[in-house]
């Protein structure tokens, strides 16, 4: 969103706006909702051994635009289209590839029998951002194996999680709740992913669950409250748990850095970066929707050098692991907390089980808040 400048009564106006406590507001973000989950079926369903990633990848941002343009295009009361638009391109990762991955032309990465598939995407409407990630098993019949395992720790991680951020509860306890699953079920959880806090037009705001803290990370201690909005981001892997950036080239998802600003030299440069201004201002993007992308690549680097871009690396486990991604917006209402966006997953036959007390206390509760208690009579006479 551009900067722009807000008397006082204007100013608490767009605050107010900001806020779940507004219905339209929450109505924009169901009807995102609704488009994010429809476009990981459509992709999820469209993944076959023998489909190349990058048309999977295509088809998922061609959908996602067809759409949103159906979506809330009558003028508002200011006389204007609400802004709509992919609020984070069609990745598609497979095996030990944990995430990112949305391949330019001519990349030949097929899907193969036995894979395990990511696919992540999102979008928003007037700003208003869910995004949305699910793996499926390229198999028939139950997932099994490993797989199973690595898929069920990242489900059960994902009902637990969803329990803990109700208001007034830390962000710091999800962690160690992640990290009992994964023991239960014989798998790490990947170091690195990051579930954010979102806002009008910001997909990473400042407060965030650390899924698995280190020397290395770590995060401000966060404090869920009402009517705030995150990005629930989950993986669990079966290798070391610690992803590396095996290929630069492979990095092709990236984001505007707001806060930057310099006088690129090159022609290319000023050409990418024009190009990403008028046409991504504040979203991820990736640089198969760049036109003249052989262009716009040898500009990349000036930019980058520069930081006016931030970039979403495609990171590796270790070789022949399996890596389970699952992502949902989550929005902390007074009433209940409320998974916008989700997806089937496909049943999975393991032998391992978490029955850890404290995490089957946490299951056992409701998603609703507690209700305050009506007075009886007796105590109303």
């Amino acid at each position: 969103m551009s900067d722009v400048d807000y008397d006082s009564d204007a100013g608490s106006e767009e605050e107010q706006e900001l806020d779940l406590s507004v219905p339209e507001v929450v109505t924009k973000y169901k009807a995102a909702a609704d488009i994010t989950n429809e476009a990981l079926a459509f992709v999820a369903a469209e993944a076959k051994v023998g489909v190349k990633v990058l048309d999977l990848c295509s088809k998922g941002d061609e959908f996602m635009d067809a759409k949103l343009k159906k979506s809330f295009n009558k003028k508002n009361a200011k006389g204007e289209f609400p802004d709509k638009g992919i609020a984070f391109p069609t990745c598609v990762s497979i095996n030990e590839v944990v995430c990112h991955f949305s391949p330019t032309a001519g990349d030949e990465t097929t899907i193969k029998e036995g894979d395990m598939v990511k696919i992540d995407l999102g979008c928003h409407i007037d700003g208003f951002i869910t995004v949305g990630a699910t793996t499926k098993c390229m198999c028939t019949g139950k997932v099994t194996g490993q797989a199973a395992d690595v898929l069920s720790a990242a489900s059960l991680a994902m009902d637990a999680a969803l329990r803990m951020m109700k208001p007034g509860n830390k962000a710091s306890d999800v962690a160690a709740v992640f990290e009992k699953i994964g023991e239960a079920y014989g798998v790490k959880v990947v170091e690195g992913v990051l579930s954010h806090q979102m806002k009008r037009y910001v997909i990473d705001g400042n407060k965030v669950i650390l899924n698995k803290p280190s020397p290395e990370a770590k995060a401000e201690e966060a404090i869920f409250q009402e009517n705030e909005v995150y990005a629930l981001d989950i993986a669990f892997t079966t290798g070391e748990g610690k992803p590396k950036l095996k290929d630069e080239k492979e990095t092709n998802v990236y984001k505007r850095a707001l806060d930057k600003e310099y006088n690129l030299k090159m022609k290319a440069s000023r050409f990418v970066f024009s190009e990403i201004n008028k046409r991504f201002p504040t979203m991820p993007f990736t640089m198969r929707l760049i036109e003249d992308s052989g262009r716009a690549r040898l500009g990349l680097t000036e930019c980058l050098s520069h930081e006016l871009l931030h970039a979403y690396p495609v990171l590796h486990e270790k070789s022949g692991s399996l890596v389970a991604h699952l992502k949902s917006t989550v929005l902390i209402m007074p009433s209940n907390i409320d998974q916008v966006t989700s997806s089937a997953l496909q049943e999975c036959e393991t032998d391992k089980k978490c029955e850890d007390e404290e995490i089957t206390k946490i299951l056992a509760t409701s998603l609703k808040s507690k209700k305050k208690k009506k007075k009886n009579k007796e105590e109303s006479a």
